[in-house]
């Protein structure tokens, strides 16, 4: 199965990736429950993009890892303003954009990983991998 990259410009750009996400994690055998954790992902970190950035890219990597495991990994780029303080984006509850506050640090429980890079020079990158 092939990687897959989607442009996020636009709400409606949330929506196709939620639902491709969906359907790749089908595709790679997760349960249902596991498929709408990652859907569920993408939708929060695609609408970060989308909000926070104003554009970006999502891309869905089918893996495989040394033990022959299936995973997903999402991949969630734009060259925005970064995040200033990324240790209290983490936290429960921190907002800049008038939410509630659970999109990072809610995306990290429902994944088996998690990593964020960002910087005001080179905007932001969220990865995250569930395995099957």
């Amino acid at each position: 199965m092939e990687s897959r990259s989607i442009a996020l410009e636009h709400e409606p750009d949330i929506v196709v990736a939620r639902n491709e996400v969906r359907r790749l994690a089908r595709a790679l055998g997760f349960s249902p429950t596991d498929q709408t954790r990652l859907a569920t992902v993408a939708s929060e970190l695609a609408r970060n993009v989308v909000k926070y950035a104003g554009h970006g890219r999502l891309i869905a990597q089918p893996i495989t890892d040394s033990d022959g495991r299936t995973g997903l990994r999402l991949i969630f780029e734009d060259t925005g303003p970064g995040i200033y303080d990324l240790a209290a984006a983490m936290r429960d509850g921190f907002s800049t954009g008038g939410g509630l506050g659970k999109g990072l640090p809610g995306s990290r429980r429902l994944v088996h990983e998690f990593q964020i890079e960002s910087s005001p020079e080179r905007g932001t990158r969220v990865s995250v991998v569930r395995w099957t």
